[in-house]
């Protein structure tokens, strides 16, 4: 075949790397692969969920998302290893190394996965079945952990491939083997259809990828509008729309956290946003963007949620005049009576730097807001070479919590 499409997918990624990790690095035994066990957040700062299980815990009914306490409730013996993203992303920029060494054109679809095309490769590598089962056992044999690919002559029909039979499989889903491997399947196995447009399939009798190839384009447009036509065309083994691959434009920035204990106190919840914004403002300079609109949201102990934003005079990606707004609504919001369980700051009304960047100033200030840019852009620079650790507010040093906090 002149063309083959491959999509790569590491088998239970989070819990395959911590695993690789902790018995080919670290010497520790057993592998957690082999008994029960998870990927967890920390249970002491109140963020114990589980973020991936093995195949051992499967067999007990511990499901991703669920509390560890009620993961341990399930299997008193689970062993739980603490989440490590640095570790993921080490290991997935390994991995798209390696594919982009057998083909110049490999698209990553999410942290574990990619696709990768072969396109007049079949002279080099031979036929795509036995090329897939050689560079499936080579990617075991140099990093210790496995994948599935799944082979076809587009992006949706090898992702529906590799989805057929795991772990540790080679899966193939051409056209002419759509009727007996990909229609048989229930709804909501098709990519894109999740769990409420598979109620909406299933109220109109579709319940099977099948029925949906099969079903009147009308009566789904009726139902689901342009998506209705998409899914049926996956249905089909048409591709994917071209979309799904261009990148969107965020049109704003969040991140939150639960407090390791309830907040109680001022001081506390001011720590507690700044290293939400140390992070935020990280992430808005990284992409070369300006935040027009600050907003905070808070959740009690009682988990009721409530939040109020506000538009700043100018935009900026300067750390501390987002947190500076943060604080003011966070005493707006708060009536520093209810103990506070989660804190998160948002940003909207996102635009690009561009050449034309200017700040409102006013009698109380002047250029302060220039100083601290030029300052934040150095801390980003000397933390890109050294370590995120390596620069640090004084407010943090012996404190409860991270300097920074939230997703990256």
């Amino acid at each position: 075949m002149a063309r083959a499409v491959f999509h790569v997918d590491v088998n239970n990624a989070y819990l395959s790397w911590s695993a690789v990790y902790d018995s080919c690095i670290l010497g520790r035994k057993p592998d957690l692969r082999t008994v029960p066990s998870a990927v967890g957040g920390r249970e002491d700062a109140r963020c114990g969920i589980v973020l991936a299980k093995s195949e051992p815990a499967k067999r007990y009914g511990i499901v991703t998302g669920e509390p560890l306490a009620a993961a341990r409730r399930k299997c008193p013996g689970l062993k739980v290893a603490g989440a490590d993203f640095s570790l993921y992303e080490g290991a997935s920029r390994a991995l798209m190394e390696f594919l982009r060494s057998r083909s110049d054109r490999v698209e990553t679809y999410s942290i574990d996965e990619a696709w990768m095309v072969l396109d007049g490769f079949g002279k080099l590598y031979g036929p795509p079945v036995s090329f897939a089962r050689d560079l499936k056992d080579e990617i075991f044999r140099s990093f210790g952990f496995t994948v599935n690919i799944g082979i076809s002559e587009n992006r949706l029909l090898a992702k529906m491939a590799g989805e057929l039979k795991k772990p540790d499989r080679v899966n193939t889903l051409f056209r002419e083997e759509i009727p007996r491997k990909l229609w048989p399947l229930s709804v909501e196995k098709l990519f894109g259809v999740g769990e409420t447009t598979a109620k909406k399939l299933r109220r109109l009798g579709i319940e099977t990828v099948g029925q949906l190839a099969h079903a009147d384009p009308g009566m789904l447009r009726a139902h689901l509008k342009k998506s209705g036509e998409i899914l049926q065309g996956y249905a089909r083994g048409e591709e994917m729309d071209p979309c799904i691959f261009a990148p969107e434009e965020r049109r704003g920035y969040s991140n939150s956290m639960t407090a390791p204990r309830d907040v109680t106190e001022e001081r506390f919840g001011h720590l507690l946003l700044l290293s939400l914004c140390e992070t935020l403002g990280e992430r808005l300079r990284a992409d070369g963007v300006l935040a027009g609109l600050v907003g905070v949201r808070l959740k009690t102990f009682e988990f009721e949620s409530f939040g109020r934003q506000r538009i700043l005079r100018s935009p900026t990606d300067v750390t501390e005049e987002i947190y500076g707004a943060s604080c003011l609504l966070f005493q707006e919001l708060w009536d520093k009576r209810t103990p506070l369980r989660q804190l998160g700051v948002f940003t909207g009304k996102v635009e690009r730097t561009g050449e034309g960047r200017y700040w409102q100033y006013d009698l109380s200030g002047g250029p302060q807001a220039e100083r601290l840019l030029l300052l934040n852009r150095a801390v980003d620079r000397i933390r890109e070479r050294y370590g995120e650790d390596s620069v640090m507010r004084a407010g943090f040093l012996n404190a409860p919590i991270r300097h920074k906090n939230g997703g990256l």
